[in-house]
């Protein structure tokens, strides 16, 4: 059955730099159907600031025929092996809307056991650069929204240059998020996240853009210093 699997891991800072317009992963890498290497960024934090992209963090998307695959290639690749000093979580497809070349969506649909149970959300797209203005205007609300969600228990953003953007998130309970979604949460402006939706609808930002949700299998490593961050796994 496919998998996927969301990995953070810190490098040295020029080492990383060096990295930014490249992917070290191989396209040719048994058992790898697709994968998005990507610098991390914080959620919400102004455009021009040290903490907007973070260079020595370094987050990768992948997806995998199967679960061994992603095994063998933690355990025997050059690149594979830094990952699996870092953190990562496996993750089982529920549900897709919209599209992205180059990850092949399972007919196998998994299922939550109940809407308390927790659920990880991944959103990635290609940028169009005249809508680059727009979709700040718009997103870093959406983006202060997850981060200070209590709701969430990871939450970060990240960009692969020139036009890659991609959130990633730990929801506590699918309720949590789905309330989020449609504005229903008891927070300070809830409808952030529907305002930027419907933005959306009515001009695009993207050439592509596909928002996935998860549930997760298991959680390894820690990331800065923590772990655990999916309850009840």
């Amino acid at each position: 059955m496919s998998i996927f699997s969301y990995h953070l891991v810190e490098f040295p800072f020029f080492v990383a730099a060096k990295r930014i317009f490249s992917n070290p992963i191989s396209k040719n890498t048994k058992g790898l159907i697709h994968s998005e290497y990507m610098t991390a960024m914080t959620l919400g934090s102004p455009i021009i600031s040290p903490s907007r992209v973070l260079i020595g963090q370094i987050a990768v998307f992948m997806q995998w025929e199967n679960q061994a695959a992603l095994e063998n290639y933690l355990e025997q690749d050059n690149f594979g092996r830094i990952l699996e000093k870092g953190w990562h979580v496996r993750l089982s497809f529920i549900r897709e809307w919209g599209n992205f070349s180059g990850f092949k969506i399972p007919e196998y649909k998994d299922r939550l056991e109940s809407p308390n149970s927790p659920v990880v959300a991944v959103t990635i797209a290609r940028m169009k650069p005249m809508a680059v203005p727009r979709f700040i205007h718009w997103g870093r609300p959406v983006e202060k929204l997850v981060r200070d969600h209590p709701g969430t228990t990871l939450s970060l953003a990240s960009v692969k240059f020139p036009n890659t953007v991609s959130t990633f998130s730990i929801w506590k309970t699918e309720k949590e998020m789905t309330d989020m979604v449609h504005g229903h949460s008891a927070v300070d402006k809830p409808k952030r996240h529907s305002a930027a939706m419907k933005e959306r609808e009515r001009k695009n930002f993207h050439f592509e853009f596909t928002t996935l949700r998860f549930k997760p299998l298991a959680e390894f490593g820690k990331w800065k210093g923590q772990s655990n961050f999916i309850p009840n796994i």
